[in-house]
């Protein structure tokens, strides 16, 4: 009995099993840091005048006036998702939610512990699809296959000299 060659099949075949589930579980986490952010957004605009309250007296928005980060914050988190939860310029995305995540924990002052904890959570989540990339579950995926795609036709077209007419 050979343990090494069983020992390695069977953790070959282990790691194709997990490459098989990573577009899901990448797929998974743009769900669900893009719900957190789209729900936030929701709340701002659901009462415009809270929001801006919040903003002129609770967060303090480095470099940007408090009625212009109230619209740049909620724009953001009404947008960015949607490119994040579709994977359509995923990296961007998830970057832009990253930096804005970070800006609102330097913001305000009053988060408590567990709010820090998930910001910290949803920052680490956002690390995925930005060093990553959205996954092969996503709107950039089919699109670098497109192009692939029509770049190969494209040079073959061009090798295959044209029929004599």
């Amino acid at each position: 009995m050979n343990l090494v060659p069983k020992t390695a099949a069977m953790a070959s075949a282990c790691a194709r099993g997990l490459n098989y589930l990573a577009p899901a579980l990448d797929l998974v986490i743009r769900l669900y840091v893009a719900n957190v952010f789209w729900k936030s957004g929701l709340t701002k605009i659901e009462n415009w005048d809270s929001t801006l309250v919040l903003f002129q007296y609770e967060y303090s928005v480095p470099l940007l006036p408090p009625e212009m980060a109230a619209y740049l914050g909620t724009a953001a988190e009404l947008t960015l998702p949607v490119l994040l939860a579709l994977g359509l310029a995923g990296r961007f995305a998830a970057g832009a939610l990253f930096l804005f995540n970070a800006v609102a924990v330097i913001s305000y002052p009053g988060l408590s512990e567990a709010g820090f904890s998930d910001h910290f959570h949803w920052g680490l989540l956002l690390l995925v699809p930005l060093l990553h990339g959205p996954g092969k579950l996503s709107l950039d995926h089919l699109l670098q296959e497109y192009w692939t795609r029509r770049s190969r036709t494209t040079a073959v077209e061009e090798r295959v000299p044209a029929a004599p007419s």
